[in-house]
Protein backbone atom coordinates (compact mmCIF):
# COMPACT_ATOMS: atom_id res chain seq x y z
CA UNK A 1 0.00 0.00 0.00
CA UNK A 2 0.71 3.63 -0.82
CA UNK A 3 -0.10 6.78 0.54
CA UNK A 4 -1.01 9.09 -2.29
CA UNK A 5 -2.78 12.80 -1.63
CA UNK A 6 -4.61 11.72 1.80
CA UNK A 7 -5.37 8.18 0.97
CA UNK A 8 -4.13 4.60 0.36
CA UNK A 9 -4.49 2.31 -2.67
CA UNK A 10 -2.79 -0.67 -4.25
CA UNK A 11 0.36 -0.14 -6.16
CA UNK A 12 -1.32 -2.98 -8.59
CA UNK A 13 -4.18 -1.08 -8.99
CA UNK A 14 -5.42 1.23 -12.27
CA UNK A 15 -5.55 4.09 -9.70
CA UNK A 16 -2.81 4.13 -8.83
CA UNK A 17 -1.38 5.04 -12.42
CA UNK A 18 -3.50 7.61 -12.22
CA UNK A 19 -2.08 9.10 -9.45
CA UNK A 20 -2.89 12.90 -8.63
CA UNK A 21 -0.65 15.68 -9.84
CA UNK A 22 1.29 15.91 -6.20
CA UNK A 23 2.21 13.09 -3.55
CA UNK A 24 2.48 13.65 -0.20
CA UNK A 25 4.52 11.73 2.57
CA UNK A 26 5.18 13.47 6.11
CA UNK A 27 7.48 16.59 4.85
CA UNK A 28 7.89 15.17 1.67
CA UNK A 29 5.93 16.94 -1.11
CA UNK A 30 6.40 15.64 -5.11
CA UNK A 31 4.56 17.46 -7.74
CA UNK A 32 4.31 16.37 -11.08
CA UNK A 33 5.55 18.70 -13.52
CA UNK A 34 7.64 22.10 -14.74
CA UNK A 35 9.23 23.64 -11.48
CA UNK A 36 8.42 26.80 -13.27
CA UNK A 37 4.27 25.87 -12.82
CA UNK A 38 4.35 23.78 -9.86
CA UNK A 39 6.28 26.17 -7.34
CA UNK A 40 3.80 29.01 -7.26
CA UNK A 41 2.79 28.00 -4.15
CA UNK A 42 5.72 26.47 -2.64
CA UNK A 43 6.58 28.25 0.89
CA UNK A 44 9.59 29.74 0.74
CA UNK A 45 13.34 27.80 0.83
CA UNK A 46 15.57 27.94 3.09
CA UNK A 47 17.70 25.54 0.70
CA UNK A 48 17.66 25.18 -2.74
CA UNK A 49 19.15 21.61 -4.30
CA UNK A 50 19.25 22.33 -7.83
CA UNK A 51 20.75 19.18 -9.46
CA UNK A 52 19.10 20.05 -13.67
CA UNK A 53 20.83 19.96 -16.82
CA UNK A 54 24.35 19.63 -17.23
CA UNK A 55 24.66 19.89 -20.93
CA UNK A 56 25.70 16.04 -21.54
CA UNK A 57 22.72 14.79 -23.01
CA UNK A 58 22.44 12.14 -19.54
CA UNK A 59 18.89 12.27 -19.86
CA UNK A 60 15.74 13.22 -22.63
CA UNK A 61 15.71 16.89 -22.06
CA UNK A 62 19.61 17.44 -21.10
CA UNK A 63 20.97 19.24 -23.88
CA UNK A 64 24.04 17.97 -25.57
CA UNK A 65 26.20 21.39 -24.71
CA UNK A 66 27.00 23.23 -21.85
CA UNK A 67 26.45 26.18 -24.28
CA UNK A 68 22.70 26.51 -24.23
CA UNK A 69 22.68 26.28 -20.66
CA UNK A 70 22.69 30.08 -19.07
CA UNK A 71 19.88 30.34 -21.14
CA UNK A 72 18.08 27.30 -20.19
CA UNK A 73 18.61 28.21 -16.22
CA UNK A 74 17.64 32.20 -16.95
CA UNK A 75 13.94 31.17 -15.97
CA UNK A 76 14.23 29.04 -12.73
CA UNK A 77 17.19 31.52 -11.45
CA UNK A 78 14.74 34.08 -12.03
CA UNK A 79 12.12 32.25 -9.63
CA UNK A 80 14.87 31.03 -6.86
CA UNK A 81 15.75 34.70 -6.75
CA UNK A 82 12.21 35.91 -6.36
CA UNK A 83 11.57 33.28 -3.54
CA UNK A 84 14.64 33.29 -1.68
CA UNK A 85 14.98 34.58 1.92
CA UNK A 86 18.37 35.89 2.89
CA UNK A 87 19.16 33.16 4.33
CA UNK A 88 18.16 30.96 1.63
CA UNK A 89 21.59 28.61 0.57
CA UNK A 90 22.05 27.44 -3.07
CA UNK A 91 23.45 24.33 -3.50
CA UNK A 92 24.20 24.02 -7.39
CA UNK A 93 25.07 20.80 -9.15
CA UNK A 94 27.08 20.62 -12.30
CA UNK A 95 29.64 19.95 -14.38
CA UNK A 96 32.94 22.36 -14.12
CA UNK A 97 32.21 23.53 -17.37
CA UNK A 98 28.09 23.42 -16.78
CA UNK A 99 29.02 25.65 -13.92
CA UNK A 100 31.14 28.12 -15.25
CA UNK A 101 28.39 28.85 -18.19
CA UNK A 102 25.45 29.59 -15.69
CA UNK A 103 27.51 30.94 -12.64
CA UNK A 104 27.38 34.90 -14.51
CA UNK A 105 23.50 34.69 -14.35
CA UNK A 106 23.60 33.51 -10.85
CA UNK A 107 25.86 36.35 -10.19
CA UNK A 108 23.49 38.65 -12.06
CA UNK A 109 20.58 37.43 -10.33
CA UNK A 110 21.84 38.43 -6.33
CA UNK A 111 23.55 35.45 -5.89
CA UNK A 112 26.83 35.18 -3.96
CA UNK A 113 29.68 32.78 -4.33
CA UNK A 114 30.71 30.98 -1.35
CA UNK A 115 32.32 28.20 -2.27
CA UNK A 116 33.12 25.25 -4.98
CA UNK A 117 32.74 21.91 -3.71
CA UNK A 118 34.38 18.98 -5.93
CA UNK A 119 32.67 15.21 -6.02
CA UNK A 120 35.41 13.05 -6.12
CA UNK A 121 33.69 9.72 -7.50
CA UNK A 122 37.44 7.89 -6.85
CA UNK A 123 39.42 5.74 -9.71
CA UNK A 124 36.84 3.47 -9.82
CA UNK A 125 34.92 5.67 -11.79
CA UNK A 126 37.11 5.17 -14.48
CA UNK A 127 36.22 1.65 -16.01
CA UNK A 128 34.37 1.65 -18.86
CA UNK A 129 33.93 5.96 -18.43
CA UNK A 130 36.94 7.11 -20.74
CA UNK A 131 38.76 6.41 -23.20
CA UNK A 132 41.99 8.73 -23.04
CA UNK A 133 43.55 8.04 -26.22
CA UNK A 134 39.77 9.57 -28.22
CA UNK A 135 38.99 12.01 -25.69
CA UNK A 136 42.49 13.47 -25.38
CA UNK A 137 42.34 14.52 -21.81
CA UNK A 138 42.61 12.82 -18.33
CA UNK A 139 39.70 10.74 -17.16
CA UNK A 140 36.89 12.74 -15.56
CA UNK A 141 35.80 11.42 -12.38
CA UNK A 142 34.38 14.87 -10.55
CA UNK A 143 31.33 17.10 -10.37
CA UNK A 144 31.24 20.44 -8.28
CA UNK A 145 28.23 21.43 -5.86
CA UNK A 146 28.82 25.47 -5.41
CA UNK A 147 27.24 26.77 -2.57
CA UNK A 148 25.53 30.14 -3.45
CA UNK A 149 24.12 32.55 -0.86
CA UNK A 150 22.10 35.86 -1.11
CA UNK A 151 23.01 39.40 -1.80
CA UNK A 152 21.43 40.98 0.72
CA UNK A 153 20.34 44.93 0.76
CA UNK A 154 18.65 47.40 3.01
CA UNK A 155 16.52 50.60 1.46
CA UNK A 156 17.93 53.53 4.05
CA UNK A 157 17.12 56.99 2.54
CA UNK A 158 15.89 56.10 0.04
CA UNK A 159 19.24 54.09 -0.77
CA UNK A 160 20.31 50.39 -1.54
CA UNK A 161 23.16 49.38 0.90
CA UNK A 162 24.64 46.14 1.90
CA UNK A 163 24.81 44.56 5.31
CA UNK A 164 28.34 46.02 5.89
CA UNK A 165 27.36 49.72 4.31
CA UNK A 166 23.58 50.09 6.44
CA UNK A 167 25.22 48.90 9.80
CA UNK A 168 27.66 52.07 9.72
CA UNK A 169 25.54 54.13 8.10
CA UNK A 170 23.25 53.60 10.85
CA UNK A 171 25.36 53.75 13.46
CA UNK A 172 26.43 57.03 11.80
CA UNK A 173 22.90 58.81 11.45
CA UNK A 174 22.70 58.68 15.38
CA UNK A 175 25.39 60.86 16.03
CA UNK A 176 27.20 58.91 18.33
CA UNK A 177 30.83 58.07 17.99
CA UNK A 178 32.81 55.17 17.40
CA UNK A 179 33.67 54.57 20.58
CA UNK A 180 30.94 54.41 21.99
CA UNK A 181 30.31 50.96 19.71
CA UNK A 182 32.42 49.26 21.94
CA UNK A 183 30.58 50.97 25.33
CA UNK A 184 27.38 49.76 23.88
CA UNK A 185 28.92 46.23 23.68
CA UNK A 186 30.55 45.83 26.38
CA UNK A 187 33.41 44.82 24.37
CA UNK A 188 37.51 47.13 24.15
CA UNK A 189 37.39 47.47 20.53
CA UNK A 190 35.73 44.92 18.34
CA UNK A 191 32.56 46.68 18.03
CA UNK A 192 34.77 49.49 16.16
CA UNK A 193 37.56 47.16 14.55
CA UNK A 194 34.90 44.72 13.04
CA UNK A 195 31.41 45.52 13.35
CA UNK A 196 31.88 49.08 11.97
CA UNK A 197 34.71 48.83 9.85
CA UNK A 198 34.71 50.04 5.88
CA UNK A 199 37.10 47.65 5.33
CA UNK A 200 37.37 44.02 3.63
CA UNK A 201 37.87 42.67 7.74
CA UNK A 202 34.27 43.48 8.11
CA UNK A 203 31.99 41.04 10.36
CA UNK A 204 28.55 40.64 10.48
CA UNK A 205 27.67 41.54 13.95
CA UNK A 206 26.61 38.30 16.72
CA UNK A 207 22.55 38.81 16.94
CA UNK A 208 23.63 39.62 20.36
CA UNK A 209 26.12 42.58 19.49
CA UNK A 210 24.01 43.84 16.88
CA UNK A 211 20.85 44.44 19.42
CA UNK A 212 23.04 46.20 21.98
CA UNK A 213 23.87 48.15 19.08
CA UNK A 214 20.07 48.87 18.25
CA UNK A 215 19.32 49.58 21.86
CA UNK A 216 22.07 51.84 22.78
CA UNK A 217 21.55 53.93 19.45
CA UNK A 218 18.03 54.39 19.92
CA UNK A 219 18.44 54.78 23.65
CA UNK A 220 21.53 57.68 23.24
CA UNK A 221 21.15 58.81 19.52
CA UNK A 222 19.64 62.10 17.84
CA UNK A 223 16.04 61.76 19.08
CA UNK A 224 14.71 62.84 14.78
CA UNK A 225 16.40 60.52 13.62
CA UNK A 226 14.67 57.52 15.22
CA UNK A 227 14.14 54.73 14.87
CA UNK A 228 17.82 53.39 14.27
CA UNK A 229 18.87 50.06 13.09
CA UNK A 230 15.14 49.40 11.92
CA UNK A 231 14.51 46.46 9.12
CA UNK A 232 10.68 47.83 8.54
CA UNK A 233 10.90 52.06 9.43
CA UNK A 234 8.80 51.01 12.67
CA UNK A 235 10.85 49.33 15.08
CA UNK A 236 14.12 48.62 15.71
CA UNK A 237 14.78 45.28 14.85
CA UNK A 238 15.36 42.37 17.19
CA UNK A 239 18.50 40.05 17.59
CA UNK A 240 16.03 37.04 16.18
CA UNK A 241 15.27 39.12 12.99
CA UNK A 242 19.31 40.19 12.32
CA UNK A 243 20.17 36.27 12.34
CA UNK A 244 17.30 35.92 9.86
CA UNK A 245 19.89 38.54 7.12
CA UNK A 246 22.13 35.87 6.34
CA UNK A 247 22.13 32.41 5.49
CA UNK A 248 22.72 29.70 7.87
CA UNK A 249 25.53 27.45 8.58
CA UNK A 250 26.55 25.00 10.62
CA UNK A 251 30.16 23.13 10.01
CA UNK A 252 30.79 20.40 10.78
CA UNK A 253 34.08 19.08 11.61
CA UNK A 254 37.08 17.47 9.49
CA UNK A 255 34.72 18.66 6.54
CA UNK A 256 36.60 20.20 3.72
CA UNK A 257 35.20 21.47 0.15
CA UNK A 258 36.35 17.57 -1.47
CA UNK A 259 34.03 15.30 -0.79
CA UNK A 260 35.34 11.92 -1.77
CA UNK A 261 32.09 9.66 -1.97
CA UNK A 262 31.90 6.57 -4.89
CA UNK A 263 28.99 6.89 -6.86
CA UNK A 264 25.89 5.55 -5.79
CA UNK A 265 25.78 1.88 -5.62
CA UNK A 266 24.28 -1.15 -3.72
CA UNK A 267 21.04 -0.77 -2.05
CA UNK A 268 20.65 2.54 -2.50
CA UNK A 269 21.28 2.58 -6.44
CA UNK A 270 17.46 2.62 -7.67
CA UNK A 271 17.14 0.16 -10.75
CA UNK A 272 14.48 -1.09 -13.48
CA UNK A 273 15.82 -4.73 -12.72
CA UNK A 274 19.56 -4.86 -13.99
CA UNK A 275 19.68 -1.16 -15.52
CA UNK A 276 20.06 2.30 -13.23
CA UNK A 277 16.69 4.27 -13.64
CA UNK A 278 18.97 7.66 -13.12
CA UNK A 279 22.77 7.44 -14.13
CA UNK A 280 23.31 10.59 -12.17
CA UNK A 281 21.98 9.41 -8.36
CA UNK A 282 23.33 12.02 -6.19
CA UNK A 283 24.48 9.74 -2.80
CA UNK A 284 22.34 10.75 0.25
CA UNK A 285 25.23 11.16 2.51
CA UNK A 286 26.69 14.17 0.14
CA UNK A 287 22.62 15.61 -0.04
CA UNK A 288 22.36 15.20 3.88
CA UNK A 289 25.51 16.88 4.69
CA UNK A 290 24.73 20.13 2.62
CA UNK A 291 20.97 20.54 4.13
CA UNK A 292 22.04 19.92 7.64
CA UNK A 293 25.10 22.38 6.81
CA UNK A 294 23.00 25.31 5.61
CA UNK A 295 19.45 24.47 7.77
CA UNK A 296 17.98 23.04 10.82
CA UNK A 297 15.31 20.60 11.40
CA UNK A 298 11.62 21.98 10.08
CA UNK A 299 12.80 23.94 7.46
CA UNK A 300 12.19 24.11 3.63
CA UNK A 301 14.03 22.58 1.04
CA UNK A 302 13.36 22.98 -2.61
CA UNK A 303 14.43 20.46 -5.14
CA UNK A 304 13.59 22.17 -8.46
CA UNK A 305 14.79 18.57 -10.56
CA UNK A 306 13.48 16.14 -8.61
CA UNK A 307 14.82 13.24 -10.53
CA UNK A 308 14.85 10.43 -7.99
CA UNK A 309 14.25 12.58 -4.95
CA UNK A 310 17.05 12.43 -3.53
CA UNK A 311 16.48 15.70 -1.44
CA UNK A 312 13.54 14.76 -0.90
CA UNK A 313 14.62 11.52 0.88
CA UNK A 314 17.43 13.28 2.94
CA UNK A 315 15.20 16.27 4.05
CA UNK A 316 13.26 12.95 5.71
CA UNK A 317 16.45 11.74 7.20
CA UNK A 318 17.00 14.94 8.97
CA UNK A 319 13.95 16.25 9.96
CA UNK A 320 13.24 18.76 7.25
CA UNK A 321 10.18 19.39 4.76
CA UNK A 322 11.28 19.35 1.10
CA UNK A 323 9.48 20.17 -2.20
CA UNK A 324 10.58 18.59 -5.17
CA UNK A 325 9.10 18.57 -8.87
CA UNK A 326 10.01 16.23 -11.96
CA UNK A 327 9.20 17.03 -15.08
CA UNK A 328 9.45 12.84 -17.05
CA UNK A 329 6.80 11.20 -16.35
CA UNK A 330 9.18 7.70 -15.47
CA UNK A 331 11.15 9.30 -13.40
CA UNK A 332 8.34 11.22 -11.36
CA UNK A 333 6.57 7.50 -10.65
CA UNK A 334 9.97 5.75 -9.75
CA UNK A 335 10.89 8.79 -7.15
CA UNK A 336 6.81 8.60 -5.90
CA UNK A 337 7.40 4.47 -5.35
CA UNK A 338 11.02 5.57 -3.51
CA UNK A 339 9.29 7.75 -1.27
CA UNK A 340 6.17 5.54 -0.80
CA UNK A 341 8.72 2.81 0.28
CA UNK A 342 11.40 4.50 2.14
CA UNK A 343 11.74 4.01 5.52
CA UNK A 344 13.71 7.14 6.89
CA UNK A 345 16.60 5.96 8.79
Amino acid sequence: MVNIGKGAIDKSSAAYEQAPLVYRRDGANLYRGDFLETSKDWPAPTVIIADGPYGVAGYPGDPVSHKGLADWYLPHIARWSERALPETTLWFWNTEIGWATVHPVLARRGWEYRSCHVWDKGMGHIAGNANSKTLRRFPVVTEVCVQYVRRVTICSGGQEMGLKQWVRHEWERSGLTFSEANLACGVKNAATRKYLTKCHLWYFPPPEAFELLAQYANRYGHPEGKPYFSLNGVFPATAEAWAKMRAKFHCGVGITNVWREPPVRGEERIKDAYKSVHMNQKPLRLLELAIKASSDPGDVIWEPFGGLCSAAIAALNTGRKCYSAEILEDYYRAARDRLADYDAA
